[in-house]
């Protein structure tokens, strides 16, 4: 069974912008990191038409660092051999925001749960794969990386949030002021940009409305591997039908919307009080939606 790295973000793909928003001069769709791609642009046309040139390319360098569908991508090199000096900085750029992560969501966040995932999709024994897991096993600095011994990676609850987040960067160098980069995770320059809130159990209860900040929202039932929702930690399972996080980058939306699946409200309601975050909005298995 290959499994898709597309985490089920469950905003409402119909990204409308907000009454008295200029209809955007270009768009533009695709695929990368197992997400469907969108940008929707607002500016001058010689600008968008550059911008939407620039970024396939830049899709590509990202599945370059964390496919796992890419023999040859840095995660693979690094789970096959357990080590990795990557010649890319910005591979150790998300390891470090991913250990941030770790540590905003007392340990939910832990990218090391892949040997779960490839135990469930093989029907091996997920007790034994779960004796790999543990993020504070894996060492790391500013330029290397290595792993315990069985050990292995997925950056899938993050690597979009941060290919989000470059785009839109790619975007604002090139001079564009009105922006929507939609990588399975949602990243607005300027606004307002309005999405729909939608669980996949509930359907849409809801709209958000961002401006110069991001969004993503996560849904564990929306995917199931064997019998088991596909966001994991040995720990246990989800608590929330739906999590959607509004914060400063995709980046950190993206890993802690995942994570907070996980969370009891106690530890929501800390994180909504750590830097970079702007609001979390929590459907409960009964349909009830509370913000924090």
């Amino acid at each position: 069974m290959r499994l898709t790295r597309r985490r089920f973000l469950t905003i409402a793909a119909a990204a409308a912008a907000a009454p008295g928003h200029a209809v955007a001069a270009q768009s533009w769709r695709g695929r990368a990191l197992g997400a469907d791609v969108s940008l929707t642009i607002d500016g001058p046309r010689d600008v968008a038409e550059r911008a939407i040139a620039e970024i396939p390319p830049l899709l590509g360098e990202v599945e370059r660092l964390f496919s796992l569908y890419d023999p040859s991508s840095a995660l693979s090199t690094l789970n096959r051999t357990g080590t990795l000096a990557p010649h890319d900085p910005r591979f150790m750029e998300l390891v470090a925001v991913a250990d941030r992560g770790h540590r905003m969501t007392q340990g939910l966040f832990d990218p090391s749960v892949q040997p779960l995932w490839l135990a469930m999709a093989q029907g091996e024994d997920l007790d034994g794969a779960a004796q790999a897991v543990g993020w504070d096993r894996v060492r790391w600095n500013d330029s290397h990386i290595s792993l315990a011994a069985g050990q292995a990676l997925t950056f899938n609850g993050i690597a979009q949030g941060f290919a989000t987040d470059l785009v839109t960067a790619r975007l604002k160098a090139l001079g564009l002021r009105e922006a929507l980069v939609n990588i399975g995770e949602y990243s607005a320059l300027g606004g307002p940009w309005r999405l729909g809130l939608h669980d996949p159990n509930f359907g849409v209860l809801g709209m958000r409305t961002i401006r110069n900040s991001a969004i993503a929202t996560s849904s564990p039932s929306a995917m199931q591997v064997g019998h088991r929702q596909h966001i994991l930690h040995p720990a246990g399972g989800a608590l929330w039908s739906t999590v959607s996080v509004e914060a400063a980058n995709a980046t950190l939306a993206d890993c802690l919307s995942t994570a907070l699946c996980l969370a009891p409200m106690s530890l929501i309601r800390q994180v909504r009080q750590m830097d970079g975050v702007q609001r979390i909005t929590l459907v409960d298995p009964d349909g009830n939606l509370t913000s924090v």
